[in-house]
């Protein structure tokens, strides 16, 4: 919600400062539209939107890193529960208190997550609680052959790795891009938007450019903040793999 607010707010802002210089940057004195104060603006303007292109260049590489990195991290979060869940069955029956919560664990990650984003199982304390009771249990088992030593150390591996990719997705999930980078950026585009509007003529096909490339702009940077947050909004990562740990835990 945040971030559809936000490209609703920018694209306000720079359909204001281009229309608003457009329609009455001619009331200025006949001073200020000398060839020398026209070039000036050119100028300025040309150079901020070399700085605003990198900018937004580099915020567009970033929030795809970061969603990609996350989806990646689900992906294998996904593989180390299956690996567990399967090391726990073939060390034999001895092991299904430990797999009790681990079940109920990626049952309320598939079946609890909220699509806006809010109290996730992955993050709040009865999720941990759960993952502690699985190494609780592991700890209590003796393994009387190689095999069932082997299996659990195995077991123990893929439990510690769970755990990591937990705290991993925690600490990702709030995204990397700076609130005053994103400030900075808009107060550049409304410069870039305002000087057009001083240079530009005043008809409709200016009008009608000006809104649409503000839409553009603001959708851009809309997208751009929901792929920084990959757990909610519109782009968010597929929890597909999860699904698909929970289906082999239960067949």
């Amino acid at each position: 919600m945040y971030e559809a607010l936000f490209g609703i707010l920018v694209f306000c802002l720079l359909a204001a400062a281009s229309l608003g210089v457009l329609f009455y940057h001619r009331r200025l004195p006949q001073r200020l539209w000398q060839d020398d104060t026209v070039s000036t603006v050119r100028l300025i303007a040309g150079f901020f939107t070399v700085m605003t292109s990198l900018v937004l260049g580099l915020m567009i590489n970033s929030a795809k890193n970061t969603y990609e990195a996350i989806d990646r991290n689900v992906h294998d979060y996904a593989m180390q529960i299956i690996l567990l869940d399967r090391a726990l069955r073939n060390y034999g029956p001895e092991t299904e208190p430990a797999r009790e919560p681990l079940i109920t664990y990626v049952t309320r990650i598939v079946n609890d997550t909220t699509p806006d984003g809010g109290d996730r199982p992955i993050s709040n304390r009865l999720s941990e609680h759960l993952l502690v009771e699985i190494g609780v249990q592991l700890r209590g088992l003796t393994s009387p052959n190689n095999d069932q030593i082997a299996l659990m150390q195995d077991a123990r591996q893929h439990l510690s790795r769970v755990i990591e990719l937990r705290w991993t997705l925690l600490e990702q999930s709030e995204g990397k891009i700076p609130s005053p980078m994103i400030v900075m950026l808009v107060a550049w585009l409304m410069l870039i938007f305002g000087s057009h509007g001083f240079l530009a003529p005043r008809n409709g096909i200016i009008v009608g450019s000006f809104v649409l490339s503000a839409v553009l702009i603001a959708g851009t940077i809309y997208l751009i903040l929901d792929m920084n947050v990959p757990f909610r909004g519109a782009i968010q990562v597929s929890p597909d793999p999860l699904h698909r740990a929970y289906q082999e835990m239960k067949s």
